[in-house]
């Protein structure tokens, strides 16, 4: 006669080192039932007797939660560690959340949306044929393991499918034919909270181990730490010296806003942002709670000089002129380049674009994107100031949706023109040459055919 089974029992505590990743610990024999009833709820194994839920929507408490509901009903007896009580009875929300609309469970809906992809790749279910960035976020084609074919869009807890397809044939000549030169083959590499997750999965071995216990002998990445103590030092800064701006906090602490008075501008810093990956994310709103008017996004790399005088330029009009920005227009144009042309940058069309080169051996450049400029709600962005590299591969990149404020553009101009490549300042001239002008006509009037056509 088999011996009757002992009380299974198991303990659940947060993940050192991991912010939100969840442990299950077993300490019951024997352990196969328990193990078999955690994987059902997300659960993975890290040890014998240990198993780690690590999400991408950072939702593992709620999670763990119903996993204990649903194994207490079952007969195991579960333990909650107060630390993660305490997560799990913390109520916290997205900040400038891009879905305003969805409630909190519509939110958690959504995101786990976007679990299920990212498990359906990572176990192989979905197969990645190809990706891109299209200026915000990344978008990629794929096909389901005896399934439909399809797109998505975005990174994380906000990736989403965007389209369906017969056979993965139709799906990739649509995918080429939206983004181009864009396209490169395979998944995107992995974000940092896809990194962070994996390795929260990852058994620790004694060489991981030993490496952890002495952090002096292992070669650090690169980081330009000095970057990013400016920027933390520019954030403090800001706020310090302008009062109609206050300071909101995540539930995480991983990220700050700096929120005007008004709460129709705001800005976004993430603390810990990998190197290369966006750390200042600006938006404009038409009123607290309408929709939003234009954005931008800044690069962990950009110069602190740059993002001084975006950020000096938001606060130095009427919150509401700003955030209203300008239309998409010859003049608006001419207005947000014209410190480039005071500066002999050279301009020249190709394709979709209008790019402005500083002139001589310095790596910076602006590009407008005429196809992006009509298609506000394609997510391309339609300006972008870049530097170092080239213009396809930057060191650093602003960008900044078509609805941009002209005045904000021309202060971003303007240092990048005089300041940033020592360009002596000039008499402003008080329009653009003849040249530009028509070209820019030419642009905006071919490419607004062109999206009507669409």
């Amino acid at each position: 006669m088999p011996h009757p089974e002992a009380d299974p029992h198991l303990r659940l505590d947060l993940l050192d080192g991991r912010p939100g990743a969840v442990t299950a610990t077993i300490t019951s024999t024997p352990t196969h039932t328990v193990r078999a009833l955690l994987a059902l709820h997300g659960f993975e194994p890290l040890a014998d007797t240990t198993m780690v839920m690590a999400r991408i929507d950072r939702e593992e408490p709620y999670y763990a939660e119903l996993a204990a509901r649903a194994l207490r009903a079952e007969g195991v007896t579960v333990d909650i560690t107060p630390q993660l009580q305490e997560e799990i009875d913390t109520e916290w929300t997205w900040a400038n959340y891009p879905m305003p609309w969805c409630s909190r469970e519509e939110i958690r809906e959504v995101s786990n949306d976007a679990q299920q992809i990212y498990d359906d790749i990572r176990h192989g279910r979905l197969i990645i044929h190809a990706h891109a960035h299209d200026g915000w976020t990344t978008v990629a084609v794929g096909t389901y393991r005896d399934g439909p074919s399809i797109h998505l869009h975005g990174e994380n807890h906000l990736r989403v499918e965007a389209g369906r397809y017969d056979t993965p044939a139709k799906a990739i000549a649509e995918f080429e034919r939206l983004y181009g030169d864009a396209v490169r083959p395979g998944p995107a590499p992995a974000t940092s909270t896809e990194r962070d997750a994996e390795q929260a999965r990852t058994p620790s071995t004694p060489h991981t181990a030993d490496a952890q216990a002495s952090p002096a002998t292992t070669e650090p990445a690169e980081v330009d730490t000095a970057g990013v103590d400016a920027h933390e030092a520019l954030l403090k800064d800001f706020l310090e010296s302008h009062g109609e701006w206050e300071r909101w906090r995540t539930w995480s602490d991983d990220t700050t806003h700096a929120v005007h008075e008004s709460l129709v501008l705001r800005a976004e810093f993430v603390h810990e942002a990998a190197p290369d990956d966006t750390q200042w994310k600006i938006a404009a709103y038409e009123s607290p709670v309408g929709e939003r008017l234009w954005h931008a996004t800044a690069s962990t790399t950009v110069p602190v000089e740059i993002m001084r005088v975006l950020l000096d330029s938001l606060a130095s009009a009427d919150a509401a002129q700003i955030a209203a920005g300008s239309k998409v227009s010859e003049a608006a144009i001419g207005e947000a380049t014209r410190p480039l042309a005071d500066a002999g940058w050279e301009h020249a069309i190709d394709g979709r674009w209008i790019r402005w080169q500083a002139p001589g051996d310095h790596a910076v450049g602006v590009h407008f994107d005429a196809f992006a400029a009509h298609a506000p709600h394609s997510g391309l962005p339609a300006w972008t100031v870049w530097g170092g590299g080239d213009a396809d591969t930057p060191r650093w990149a602003l960008h900044f949706s078509p609805h941009a404020a002209a005045s904000v553009l021309q202060d971003v101009a303007f240092e990048v023109a005089h300041v940033l490549t020592q360009k002596p300042v000039t008499a402003r001239r008080q329009g653009l040459n003849p040249l530009t002008r028509n070209d820019i006509r030419a642009q905006l009037a071919s490419r607004a055919g062109s999206s009507r056509s669409r």
